[in-house]
């Protein structure tokens, strides 16, 4: 993901910093990306240029243009030595007449004095308290370079690029040098001072057509990779062939690294070795949600079988596979056979597997056991082992915050013990960049404070134009907005804290009791079923995420980990509720309903049975249902909808939340600019899908190295 501090149109940057909110926000992004704190010249530069070129914009009747403040143009930027090269702005809208994206690169300088270095040119300057430094205009052709090249984010769109340096504060006389015939000249190199303010507004008139920045924005926030396509739909838009995602940045390096040492280890189908390498490794890759873990395990996962090599791709998620195996993999056997359980290893493949991809390894359990399995079929050993005893090459994706429940036992320790007991080679990787909730490291750092994961302070959300955030009074208003959002095309759904008893369909047409009761609303959890109930309209629970018959029952932590909506309508129960400076965690306790013959909310609380019982201790109990609310409230892609039982919670969570009603930035679906509206595709037909064969290059005998 390229980095970004801020994307918003002149205008609602000129209310967010009229409420105080816009250095402190930057400040925050600053340090995230950065690891260290933004100085105050740094922090007083935004404060004043950033709002002297909005204030222009407005002036100039343009104030929908787009500014992305202090942006990396590539992801190559991260892998620099020394700090990336952060352009000050970019402006993006459509070209007035051209129609094409228009992007001015900026340069904003407070240099009030400038005197010449060199006689011959002004390549050189001299900054009264600041020595010498180079002209804007170079700086701005690095820049230029980066965005207009084969790996830049304007490559191969419909664009008219430019750029110059602004010096709000400085006159023409005042620094000469800058704008004289030996300064330095091209379509980046203009120089405005306070006496060509008039000529910028015309030139910025000139640019910029007076609407439509907004999609033009989001041409190139997907270009720039923080964008992506959802999970589902391009391994639908895929069908098997050619690439089935994006990989960009540390996602690429981890999968390329994956399958070079898979080419390296395994023997080839075609040429099997006279003397097999009896090499085990395993790749243990770790990152928080949404920072491309299962987009890096399904992208391995068919390249692999392209090369001919055994691959089966294992989950602890009933959700994720049922997704991927009845919408992505609807009427293709073959297809859906490659997607399986971690307990379904218990007997390992004979011959082994060449690759098993592991997802949501946090999830593993101590041992593989079921309850409609004999006992003595239940696994013998370590989970974990029966996994590695599978293949010959082992990918564990791993998140330990996103255990949720007591029983599993997936941890970094756990893996890399297992691994010296194999004495397999253990290759760590590391994800950041993140591509869930629309790439908003903001919101994902937000929510981590507001639950108090992992000892994170909360802060004050201030909206960044990549995600959208918002609390309602009632779960009527939820429930509102979430139905026009999903019947105007976007994907949504609601979920909501394990805080109400859970009642299996009930008689011949395997009706759907409304479980989840707040005041006189009244709606079901998602089906606890395998087959489909109320007379087969409701879909069962492993695919309730992505059925279009989903959105009246609610969901909760294990019908929604792993997956993702445009919008998501978060209920907070009881069980996690704020009383003063800090989180209480309770456990409920259910009443038998007699006339209805089924239970009901005696104590409010927590009804997770797994979660819930005595023999969990307090601090655990807390942490679970802690992590569960971090997973809810990160499965949208672009807005989340809060609402909390609790009315002191809810008043919590609206003070974190603010006034968030600026100009255009609640992105509902009617509201966003068509480029963005990428409807969801439908599961695809039955019949076999086309699959592609990857050529491989052959490699001469005794060339390749593993570590």
């Amino acid at each position: 993901m390229s980095m970004l501090l801020l994307k918003l149109a002149a205008r609602d940057l000129l209310t967010l910093s009229s409420r105080r909110r816009m250095v402190p926000h930057l400040a925050a992004r600053w340090k995230h990306f950065l690891s260290t704190e933004a100085s105050l010249t740094e922090r007083s530069a935004w404060a004043e240029s950033l709002v002297h070129l909005a204030e222009d914009l407005v002036a100039a009747d343009r104030g929908n243009v787009e500014m992305v403040v202090e942006c990396a143009a590539t992801l190559d930027e991260t892998d620099r030595t020394g700090d990336p090269r952060l352009i000050d702005v970019v402006l993006v809208g459509h070209h007035p007449e051209e129609k094409g994206l228009s992007v001015q690169l900026v340069e904003l300088k407070r240099w009030s004095t400038v005197t010449r270095v060199e006689r011959a040119t002004a390549d050189l300057v001299h900054v009264p308290g600041m020595g010498e430094k180079k002209h804007p205009a170079l700086q701005l052709r690095e820049y230029y370079d980066a965005f207009t090249s084969e790996r830049g984010p304007l490559h191969g769109l419909d664009f008219e690029c430019g750029g110059f340096a602004y010096l709000h504060n400085a006159t023409d006389a005042s620094v000469l040098p800058l704008v004289g015939v030996d300064a330095p000249t091209g379509s980046y190199a203009r120089v405005y001072t306070s006496d060509r303010r008039a000529q910028l507004l015309s030139d910025l008139r000139s640019s910029f057509a007076a609407d439509g920045a907004d999609s033009a924005a989001e041409i190139l926030l997907r270009s720039m990779g923080l964008r992506n396509t959802p999970l589902l739909d391009a391994m639908i838009r895929s069908s098997g062939e050619d690439t089935v995602f994006t990989l960009r940045g540390r996602q690429k390096k981890v999968a390329d690294q994956i399958l070079d040492t898979a080419s390296k280890v395994l023997p080839d189908p075609r040429r099997p070795a006279l003397i097999p390498d009896e090499r085990r490794v395993v790749f243990l890759v770790t990152g928080g949600a949404g920072t491309g873990k299962s987009a890096i395990g399904l992208q391995i996962k068919a390249e692999l079988e392209a090369e001919g090599r055994t691959v089966k791709y294992a989950s602890g998620s009933r959700a994720f596979n049922g997704a991927l195996q009845e919408h992505v993999g609807f009427g293709d056997r073959e297809f859906k056979e490659t997607f399986t359980y971690f307990s379904n290893f218990v007997t390992p493949p004979d011959p082994p597997l060449d690759v098993l991809i592991c997802d949501e390894a946090h999830r593993l359990r101590d041992r593989s056991t079921n309850r409609f399995w004999k006992p003595e079929d239940w696994g013998t050993k370590p989970q974990v082992d029966e996994l590695l005893d599978a293949s010959r090459l082992t990918i564990f994706f791993l998140d330990e915050g996103q255990s949720v429940r007591p029983q599993e036992v997936g941890t970094v320790d756990l893996v890399e013990d297992a691994a010296r007991r194999y004495d397999a080679h253990l290759v760590r990787c590391g994800l950041r960049e993140q591509f869930r909730c629309g790439g908003s490291d903001a919101y994902i750092r937000w929510v981590r404070g507001a639950l108090g994961v992992s000892d994170a302070e909360p802060e004050l959300w201030t909206p960044d134009g990549l995600m959208h955030v918002e609390v309602v009074d009632s779960p009527e208003d939820l429930e509102r907005i979430i139905r026009s959002e999903a019947e105007a095309g976007a994907s949504a759904r609601m979920v909501a804290g394990y805080c109400w008893p859970w009642t299996k369909p009930m008689g011949k047409e395997k009706r759907l009791e409304s479980d989840v009761r707040i005041g006189g609303w009244h709606r079901p959890w998602n089906a606890d079923s395998e087959s489909f109930c109320e007379n087969k309209t409701v879909p069962p629970s492993k695919i309730w995420s992505v059925h279009e018959n989903g959105l009246g029952q609610i969901g909760c932590v294990y019908t929604a980990q792993g997956l993702e909506w445009d919008w998501c309508g978060v209920i907070m129960g009881e069980d996690m509720v704020r009383r003063g400076d800090r989180w209480v965690f309770r456990r409920g306790k259910e009443r038998a309903d007699k006339e209805a013959g089924v239970k009901r909310v005696a104590v409010p609380g927590s009804f997770d049975p797994k979660v819930k019982p005595k023999s969990v201790d307090d601090d655990e109990f807390a942490r679970l249902v802690r992590h569960a609310y971090h997973v809810l409230m990160t499965r949208a892609s672009r807005a989340t909808v809060l609402y909390s039982t609790d009315e002191e919670t809810r008043d919590y969570l609206k003070g974190l939340v603010g006034d968030v009603e600026i100009h255009g930035l609640r992105p509902t679906w009617e509201n966003l600019p068509e480029q963005a509206r990428q409807p969801h595709l439908p599961r695809p037909g039955r019949g076999r899908r086309r699959r592609r064969k990857r050529q491989k290059k052959d490699t001469p005998p005794g060339e390749m190295r593993l570590f």
